[in-house]
């Protein structure tokens, strides 16, 4: 639900845009702000929530941006001027921003074998939303307006809210911060769930084994139990003292983690720039009333109508991205699933160097978008796996805030270009981000398909070595 929120708190970032112009003759600047102000918002949250959800847990984090998107985005529908309108879309941006938390997780609790399969299940959650906001907007743009748009797509992250009391912490999180008790509760919850009996023993916590090098693994002394709770909580918190003291963006960029997370900020840009790009193109390129086109012969009704019935079309290119991911990402790998896709969305878009017919055109965003799906889909399942657990949300947070740059770019850069009848350099453009992402990824140190998380810092360097 959280994922069906965020998906059509973005997508009707197509829609409100232009008939708010529309009704209050603003500029096209202006009428990009609307949108850049979101990304802006989500770029402050996503590294905020992150460390919320890192220090203070994955329930505490989600709850309060499903309260801060729910309020915000349905008082946007009652918004009564323009600025007004783009401090609440920020608001909802920052709200947004709390997405890596859902996602890191709703990772921690799946098995390393099947991980990906099923963090692309998840990532199919976002094409619902997309298709939800696409019908939604093809039913009510035309006869209620941009005001019940707002408002009714608020309505995801008010269920969300209705979820809380449901949602167990993470055992990951939970163990890491001392509190293995309530994480054994957690694991027995999924034990009786799945009608299994959890195993024999004492639940381990790995921060113990690294109090001391020559440590031996004995019962005793390095399994927590629930008669152990009176100590339990010093000894992780003890041991990420140094996570406390230092910041958490210099642990991102500590030796062994630098060169995966600089490599990840730059395809989180480039995939964050090329999708939403892709979104907005879909109605700037095939607009029958575009300034640049050659003929502008339709009635005002199929002016009306076309965008929305494109981007419904286009957003149904999400679902063979999603089963292309599924079918590749524990198979071939991450590494070359993603960088196979960003190539093969520089084809698709070669040809839109050139004004094509809207059939073409149409049908090229169809297979650029389902390339460009698969990448954002995939990322998302190799991010939090490179991260140890005691910074997990922060890093793809940051991560995330970095592609946010890309968000806040796009509009106000790529598709200004085509508002100003610069349609090659456009697409130029988006080639170029989109070909350096891929070069990106044949860089990243490793492979994560089977790969067990680590649940801190350490772990990562034996990790290294094996590859």
């Amino acid at each position: 639900m959280g994922w069906i929120s965020e998906a059509m708190e973005m997508m009707l970032l197509s829609f409100v845009g232009p008939a708010v112009q529309a009704e209050w003759g603003l500029s096209s600047h202006q009428e990009s702000l609307i949108t850049s102000v979101v990304f802006a918002g989500m770029l402050v949250g996503a590294y905020s929530w992150g460390i919320v959800s890192d220090k203070h847990g994955r329930r505490n984090g989600f709850l309060i941006t499903a309260i801060v998107t729910c309020l915000a985005g349905f008082l946007s529908g009652f918004a009564p001027n323009y600025i007004t309108l783009i401090i609440l879309r920020c608001l909802v941006g920052l709200g947004l921003g709390g997405g890596p938390v859902l996602s890191s997780w709703f990772l921690e609790f799946i098995p390393a074998p099947d991980r990906g399969t099923w963090m692309v299940v998840f990532s199919a959650f976002w094409t619902v939303g997309t298709i939800l906001e696409a019908s939604l907007a093809w039913l009510i743009m035309p006869t209620l307006g941009w005001r019940w748009l707002l408002a009714l797509s608020s309505l995801p992250s008010f269920i969300l809210l209705l979820f809380y009391s449901f949602v167990p912490e993470s055992p990951r999180y939970l163990c890491l911060n001392g509190r293995t008790t309530e994480a054994l509760a957690v694991l027995e919850l999924v034990a009786r769930l799945n009608r299994v009996q959890l195993p024999s023993g004492m639940l381990v916590t790995e921060h113990k084994l690294e109090l001391n090098e020559n440590f031996a693994p004995t019962e005793d002394t390095h399994l927590l139990s629930a008669d152990y709770e009176g100590n339990e909580a010093k000894v992780p918190k003890n041991m990420d003292s140094k996570t406390e003291s230092a910041s958490s963006l210099s642990m991102l960029l500590s030796p062994k983690l630098i060169r995966s997370t600089l490599l990840l900020w730059l395809v989180f840009f480039g995939n964050a720039f090329s999708y939403y790009g892709l979104v907005l193109l879909t109605t700037e390129l095939t607009s029958r009333n575009s300034p640049c086109a050659p003929h502008a012969l339709h009635s005002d009704k199929s002016q009306d109508t076309n965008p929305y019935r494109d981007v419904f079309i286009a957003s149904f290119a999400e679902f063979p991205g999603l089963l292309l991911s599924a079918a590749t990402v524990d198979r071939v790998g991450r590494k070359l699933s993603m960088s196979a896709m960003f190539f093969i969305c520089c084809i698709f878009l070669l040809p839109l160097v050139f004004q094509q017919s809207e059939t073409l055109t149409t049908a090229l965003l169809f297979g650029a978008r389902i390339c460009i799906t698969g990448t954002f889909t995939i990322v998302y399942i190799y991010a939090p796996e490179i991260y140890p657990t005691s910074i997990r949300t922060t890093g793809v947070g940051v991560a995330s805030a970095v592609g946010r740059i890309g968000g806040i770019v796009c509009p106000l850069v790529a598709v200004g270009l085509v508002h100003g009848c610069h349609q090659t350099a456009s697409i130029l453009l988006f080639q170029l981000v989109i070909f350096f992402s891929g070069v990106a990824v044949i860089f990243f140190p490793f492979e994560t398909k089977g790969r067990e998380l680590s649940d801190s810092v350490s772990e990562i360097k034996h990790s290294n070595m094996e590859i």
